[in-house]
């Protein structure tokens, strides 16, 4: 079994954390002269360093105990503090499949750590033969598994996420960001089945707060207990944390705008299917396609002429556009775009 503790970096297990005022007074009400805020206002007081409230909220949601939880700002922060408690720069490796989401590149760029990046298979899978020599490898901190993965769309193998997390002495972190809009199981079940798993969650994509910045991370205590000490002390707001709390509260609402996004994201691969420029749409288990046109470079230039935004994908994965699913009405004026293109 993994030992958590000869994962993380030594200066990280000596470290000593940052004590804010609001962890020495546990209560809501009183005088508080602790924390030299301003007396006055409404807004005046630092927030809950630990999200108590929120993280209830999501553990009675998700049916993972609150010791298990841990919540950043966005999942890029959490994806950046995996790099600085488990990797020593300029000596430790990370490992992602490519094409996937950019950031754990430049998190890792940022952290001077080597990334390793495993080209998918052309069905956009994990190539356990060529991924299986590298399990090995000493230094090898980090992988990433994005699932389902961002830009293609597809849920990897269940089998082949098992297979690496039973096969390394690494920390595998699977990236679900779009879980809510699949039907493939999440990996946060099996945080107690795998010590080295720390599987992501985002309010950014399915709770449709991205402008509220909140990620989240499901892993046994002891990885939990490490990213708690060295997160900075008051890392999201007190206006964030409620808002996230009250989406919770309506997940009923959530549930309702998932089917329809799926409906619409059903009706776009049958539509975008039917047009000349399309040339392959691949299956998705996102709220995106992965759409292969004839000249990517030029039907994104065109549509963001009528101020129709994708995102082009061409440099990842060739002559491909990624569409993100939108409201019934910003679906049909994108298909009548494509089809008055001309190429």
């Amino acid at each position: 079994m993994t030992d958590i503790n000869n994962l993380v970096r030594e200066n990280v297990r000596k470290l000593k954390p940052y004590s804010c005022a609001r962890d020495e007074f546990k209560g809501s009400t009183g005088i508080f002269l602790d924390a030299n805020e301003n007396p006055y206002g409404k807004l005046n007081r630092y927030p809950d360093p630990w999200q108590k409230d929120l993280k209830k909220a999501i553990s009675r949601f998700r049916g993972i105990p609150v010791k298990n939880i841990f919540l950043g700002n966005g999942s890029d922060e959490i994806i950046d503090l995996c790099f600085r408690v488990f990797c020593q720069p300029g000596t430790d490796k990370a490992l992602t499949f490519s094409p996937t989401y950019g950031m754990y590149e430049v998190s890792a760029s940022v952290n001077d750590v080597e990334l390793i990046k495993v080209p998918l298979n052309q069905s956009f899978q994990i190539d356990i033969q060529k991924v299986t020599p590298l399990l090995s490898e000493r230094n090898l901190k980090l992988i990433f598994i994005c699932s389902p993965n961002n830009p293609t769309g597809n849920s990897m193998n269940i089998a082949d996420i098992e297979f690496i997390l039973s096969g390394c002495n690494s920390i595998v972190v699977i990236d679900e960001a779009y879980i809510d809009f699949s039907d493939k199981p999440s990996f946060r079940d099996m945080i107690n089945k795998y010590p080295n798993l720390i599987v992501m969650q985002t309010f950014s994509k399915a709770f449709g707060l991205a402008s509220v910045r909140v990620g989240v991370a499901f892993a046994n205590k002891d990885i939990i207990q490490y990213f708690n000490k060295i997160k900075p002390p008051y890392n999201i707001s007190a206006n964030n944390q409620k808002l996230a709390y009250r989406k919770i509260l309506r997940a009923d609402k959530m549930d309702r705008q998932i089917k329809k996004i799926l409906t619409e994201k059903n009706k776009l691969v049958s539509e975008l299917s039917e047009i000349g420029l399309t040339e392959h749409v691949y299956p998705s288990d996102a709220n995106f396609l992965l759409v292969k046109v004839k000249d990517a470079d030029k039907v994104y230039s065109e549509l963001i002429k009528m101020k129709i935004i994708t995102r082009n994908r061409n440099t990842v994965v060739k002559d491909c556009i990624r569409i993100t699913v939108g409201k019934q009405s910003e679906n049909r004026k994108l298909l009548h775009a494509l089809k008055t293109i001309s190429l």
